[in-house]
């Protein structure tokens, strides 16, 4: 079910309610969603989007010549942004610094937090190799004169550091910060910056999980409904009545 749909539907039952609450049943929810007209413009233009934000440039490619949909960008221009990417994936974090810095050294000098963040993920690496005193003198040179400046860099830091104090690091309180997925959200956050400072469109997906999220809590206040409470499968749950 499409996401986009949902989140008109739910947009819909949000203007037409009354001030007390009101039990909508699933048929009733579904039907309102069936009602619900996307044209089919909009959802190749929401999928190529993807595909160019994310880097897929040969899932792109071939999108575009299936559904005549064509990208806001030259197709090209995602190599380089994909290998900082990557660079971040596999944990090269001075590749991808440097990498960026050849893309556009503006980037990291106007955006304290993701330089930040990217030297953050660079002391994790050297934590997760063992290094425990490369990591103890990187984060003293490198990460703390920035925390104190600013208290949510500390906060961060410290919770990094922190790691050095468990000898199985992985199951210790903060073990998630060893975890892919931190990798992938610093990458992700690269990603976006760069993108930003190519002018290139914005990610619509996000975008529209957010306005998901906003739609069904304005709603919440008014109605007793089919909610959607896990994005990644964006199953719709009966409401407990």
């Amino acid at each position: 079910m499409s996401l986009s749909w949902i989140v008109l539907g739910q947009l819909e039952s949000n203007e037409s309610m009354s001030t007390s609450k009101k039990v909508i049943t699933r048929e009733e929810w579904e039907r309102k969603l069936r009602d619900v007209k996307i044209k089919k413009e909009f959802m190749n233009k929401l999928v190529m989007n993807f595909l160019v934000t994310e880097g897929y440039v040969e899932a792109a490619e071939k999108f575009r010549i299936e559904s005549g949909t064509e990208p806001d960008i030259d197709l090209a221009t995602i190599t380089d942004r994909m290998a900082v990417k990557k660079a971040v994936q596999s944990g090269n974090v001075q590749d991808a610094i440097e990498k960026v810095n050849d893309l556009n050294p503006e980037i990291l000098d106007t955006n304290p937090q993701l330089y930040f963040h990217l030297q953050q993920q660079k002391l994790i690496e050297l934590i997760r190799l063992g290094k425990v005193e490369e990591a103890l003198e990187f984060a003293q040179d490198e990460l703390a004169p920035r925390g104190e400046e600013n208290q949510s860099f500390l906060e961060e830091l410290e919770r990094t550091v922190a790691l050095l104090a468990f000898e199985d690091v992985k199951n210790c309180p903060y073990g998630e910060l060893l975890d892919v997925s931190q990798r992938l959200k610093t990458a992700s956050e690269v990603n976006a910056a760069i993108l930003t400072s190519q002018s290139h469109e914005k990610r619509l997906l996000p975008s529209l999980l957010k306005m998901l999220i906003w739609a069904q809590n304005q709603l919440d206040e008014k109605a007793i409904y089919p909610r959607i409470n896990n994005l990644s499968t964006a199953m719709l749950e009966d409401p407990a009545v």
